[in-house]
């Protein structure tokens, strides 16, 4: 319960912060690829990698994941179809198979399963068209409601307490 809670905090710190909503939605897009696919595979790694090196919201990357992870079991069986069809029914992808099963690093990657293959392939397919509506979803949330929660009654208060005060001297940055 404490991490939802703590999820949510960093959600809202996010909306609210100074970042871009292009930094909010790559890190959205980025968490996408891992909430989508199976975590323990060497492309999330890299994925993992990005968030932290790249200018994006960490945040944003971590809302993603979160919202992603149903939505990928969900869509464990299209993943396996689509996985089995690239793996098997297209005959001139098998020699990128084969020379990639011999690689030293790239078993690790897990291209031979057909749900990890296929959530990847729907992952990369949805990048773009996932940053695009959340930049939009973003920008849009700042525009309107983002404001209406900064002019509120509730967010004031809580924000000129003391308690609140002695929080922000304490919190890491």
């Amino acid at each position: 319960m404490l991490t939802i809670v703590k999820l949510i905090q960093s959600l809202i710190k996010a909306l609210h912060s100074e970042g871009t909503p292009g930094q909010l939605a790559a890190g959205i897009a980025l968490g996408s690829i891992i909430g989508l696919t199976p975590l323990v595979n060497l492309h999330n790694a890299v994925v993992f990698a990005l968030l932290v090196l790249l200018n994006v919201s960490f945040a944003g990357g971590l809302l993603g994941w979160a919202l992603c992870v149903p939505i990928g079991f969900l869509l464990d069986p299209l993943f396996h179809w689509l996985g089995r069809t690239l793996l098997l029914d297209v005959p001139f992808l098998t020699p990128l198979w084969t020379s990639l099963y011999n690689m030293p690093v790239a078993p690790l990657t897990n291209f031979n399963n057909t749900v990890v293959l296929g959530s990847l392939a729907f992952a990369l397919l949805a990048f773009i068209p996932l940053f695009l509506a959340a930049r939009w979803a973003v920008a849009r949330y700042r525009a309107t409601i983002g404001e209406r929660v900064r002019q509120s009654r509730w967010y004031r208060a809580v924000t000129a307490s003391k308690l609140y005060n002695v929080y922000r001297l304490f919190r890491p940055q």
